[in-house]
């Protein structure tokens, strides 16, 4: 592993090899919370691995136990929870939690898992490996764009300040029902983002994935259109006080007028992804071109200029598709019987707990979400050995921000180490927020 490791590798192992599916009832469990804070862990080091360039074990690893399958299962138990119990919770009348730490780290399972299968979806074999749960996979990616474009259709992006991420040890003491809902629905920008990150590896490996898996990509969902959709919205990108910003590293950033003409990473990803789509054989083959389609697909001309074809000399061969297309006849639709694989993780949960999410939601109310003041302590104690500040600090895309104004801080709260501030009137500012969450974790600092 790199230089900096947050685990060894025998360490690395017994954790993958612990990776197990939870039903919704016991999110938030004490062997739920274990899982989660190994998941962190295997996550961060996967990050140092990819940055380090020497080797990446944890991908490894997840390939040859064969965990792969069991992180998508994890990751759309916890879509469903947040979709069907969570509101129920919330909507309880004894819903009172003196504190919600507990609750967002449910809520933060999602953005955990979808970040770690960012990091190690690079590699083909990983997608190999993800075998029938692929399916299921390109179903939740289909989900997350489309809401994704829904969101930008009614108004636009998150603000910077609401939309940055956070770890559980930056969670306030008590936060409002209503403010949890709200954190967890601007959370879905950033997990929407690493979706599209996951999409286009998926489509690297087109010409090796099953008839199945290409006929829900190309018919079912018909992905080419979508990404043609998100183009034209580009959601990751705002005017702000008239200047240009963008969504990179879970924040919102200005862009130089020098740099406006550069492709940003999530745009890279549209483009590889149609070029994939488009440019396979495979996929060429089994992509009917019917009226609508070609419609769509011909609004990338516009798009395709010469400074974005130097930036991807591949995309000439799009242009070159273009071009022959807008002379194609367009097909009907296509009415062949063929015989699939069609997802089950999502059909086979809801089946399992259908007519139960208040009873699901009352007993976590009951038994999982009302922990004690010592349970909390002994939480907030794991998560500071989990989230070590030498790994946090290296892999950052950039300078930490200060809590109270986001602008680049340099300062840090000196009881908890967890919160930064630019200066000291920013913090003085901030402390009617933070006191709580500072007392708790300075306290699970002395319990060690």
């Amino acid at each position: 592993m790199g230089d900096l490791e947050l685990l060894l590798p025998g360490e690395a192992a017994a954790l993958v090899r612990g990776l197990r599916s939870f039903p919704l009832r016991e999110m938030g469990s004490g062997g739920w919370n274990q899982q989660h804070e190994n998941l962190e862990k295997l996550n961060m080091q996967a990050i140092l691995d990819a940055t380090a360039s020497q080797g990446e074990p944890i991908q490894e690893l997840l390939v040859t136990h064969g965990k792969i399958p069991t992180l998508v299962e994890e990751l759309i138990a916890v879509e469903m929870w947040k979709q069907k119990v969570f509101p129920v919770l919330c909507r309880l009348e004894d819903f009172k939690p003196q504190n919600t730490f507990p609750i967002y780290m449910v809520i933060h399972h999602e953005a955990s898992i979808i970040n770690l299968l960012e990091t190690v979806f690079f590699h083909k074999e990983v997608c190999e490996s993800a075998e029938d749960a692929v399916l299921d996979l390109i179903d939740y990616c289909h989900r997350k764009l489309t809401l994704l474009v829904a969101r930008s259709s009614r108004g636009g992006p998150p603000e910077e300040e609401e939309c940055q991420s956070s770890t559980p040890m930056q969670l306030e003491h008590h936060v409002a029902p209503q403010e949890l809902q709200k954190q967890a629905e601007l959370m879905e920008f950033e997990i929407a983002s690493k979706a599209l990150s996951v999409l286009r590896y998926i489509t690297d490996c087109v010409d090796s994935l099953s008839l199945s898996t290409l006929n829900r990509m190309l018919s079912t969902h018909n992905l080419p259109c979508l990404l043609v959709e998100l183009l034209e919205h580009n959601p990751w990108s705002r005017r702000e006080g008239g200047k240009l910003q963008q969504f990179e590293g879970g924040h919102w950033q200005t862009v130089a007028p020098s740099e406006q003409q550069k492709l940003s990473k999530l745009d890279g990803q549209v483009w590889i992804a149609l070029y994939n789509l488009l440019l396979s054989h495979e996929a060429r083959a089994r992509y009917c071109l019917t009226s609508f389609a070609k419609g769509q697909l011909l609004k990338l001309q516009a798009f395709l200029t010469d400074t974005l074809v130097d930036q991807l000399p591949n995309l000439a061969g799009l242009q070159g598709f273009l071009a022959q297309l807008a002379l194609t006849e367009t097909q009907p639709p296509k009415k062949d019987l063929v015989l699939e694989q069609i997802p089950e993780i999502w059909e086979r949960l809801e089946r399992e707990n259908r007519g139960k999410w208040q009873a699901i939601a009352k007993y976590q109310l009951r038994h999982v979400f009302s922990p004690s003041e010592q349970d909390l302590r002994l939480q907030a104690r794991r998560w500071a050995e989990t989230y070590r500040l030498d790994v946090l600090e290296a892999i950052a895309p950039e300078r930490p921000r200060c809590a109270y104004c986001s602008a680049e801080a340099s300062k840090r709260c000196s009881r908890c180490q967890n919160e930064w501030y630019c200066c000291r009137e920013c913090q003085v500012k901030h402390w009617e927020k933070h006191g709580k969450a500072c007392v708790l974790a300075a306290q699970g600092d002395r319990a060690k």
